[in-house]
């Protein structure tokens, strides 16, 4: 796929033609799984923006002395990781080892960005993948070709937490937004979150489109952020209820969201 796609026809166009064609595939449906799933985060569309993060201060240190790698698919992006599968630093999924996104192990980087280790335990859940991210300014075509569904329940038992993600941002880029779409094609629909330094939000990125645009045309900095994949259940939503603002944030399709992606097999009071 790399010599067949040209970086001058990737664009919103195009990109279904390309899916059509089984040039760019999609390696994860939207569904649902009896897995446990979290009644707030499912009633808001799948997205919960929280409060900003209030912690200890996090030097610039912690992250800018890391080594990052890309990948061909998305060059203006680059990773650090955390917690692997393994405590390797490498972009490896955990599925490669026979594990579900969980019970990470902290890689050497943890050594350094000591705080953000701290901040990631503290709230007391299963985690698997943590990664820093860096991310040069890139355009509005850029984003909307790479908006993508992450990959986190692959080998996640039945019953078990569905995983999800949460993100923190580093540097201050209150311009630049994430973007999430229920459907890959609609941008009339999407939801924009704008990232500020500090702000956090909590996404199940295997049901909802999402990239980051950095703006090239307001922005010349990198921007960082911190991506944890995280285990639903009773102890998240513990933690979640605390850091709610007083009004959600939510997008068009919360109403709707739930019964697109049918019934939740999982029973229980949260369900």
């Amino acid at each position: 796929m790399r010599h067949i796609i040209d970086p001058i026809v990737k664009n919103s166009v195009t990109k279904p033609i390309y899916r059509k064609l089984g040039l760019k595939k999609l390696w994860v449906e939207q569904r649902h799984s009896p897995h446990y799933r979290m009644k707030a985060l499912e009633d808001n569309g799948g997205v919960l923006v929280l409060k900003p993060y209030n912690g200890p201060v996090i030097d610039p240190s912690e992250w800018e002395q890391l080594e990052f790698v890309t990948y061909y698919t998305d060059p203006k992006t680059y990773f650090a990781p955390l917690a692997s599968a393994k405590g390797e630093a490498k972009m490896e999924g955990f599925w490669k080892h026979g594990k579900p996104d969980k019970d990470g192990v902290w890689t050497p980087n943890a050594q350094v960005a000591k705080s953000i280790k701290k901040w990631v335990e503290s709230i007391g859940v299963n985690y698997g993948r943590v990664q820093l991210i860096r991310k040069d300014p890139n355009s509005r075509r850029e984003t909307y070709w790479n908006l993508h569904l992450d990959d986190n329940n692959r080998l996640n038992p039945d019953g078990d937490g569905w995983v999800v993600r949460l993100w923190l941002e580093l540097t201050d880029s209150p311009d630049s937004h994430m973007i999430l779409r229920e459907n890959e094609f609609s941008r009339s629909s999407e939801f924009r979150i704008p990232l500020p330094k500090g702000a956090q939000m909590v996404i199940d990125s295997e049901n909802l489109f999402h990239s980051v645009h950095h703006d090239n045309r307001k922005h010349d900095h990198v921007r960082y952020g911190v991506i944890v994949s995280l285990e639903s259940g009773p102890k998240l939503e513990k933690w979640l209820k605390g850091q709610l603002p007083a009004k959600l944030s939510s997008p068009s399709w919360a109403k709707n969201y739930k019964n697109k992606l049918g019934p939740n097999p999982h029973k229980n009071n949260n369900a």
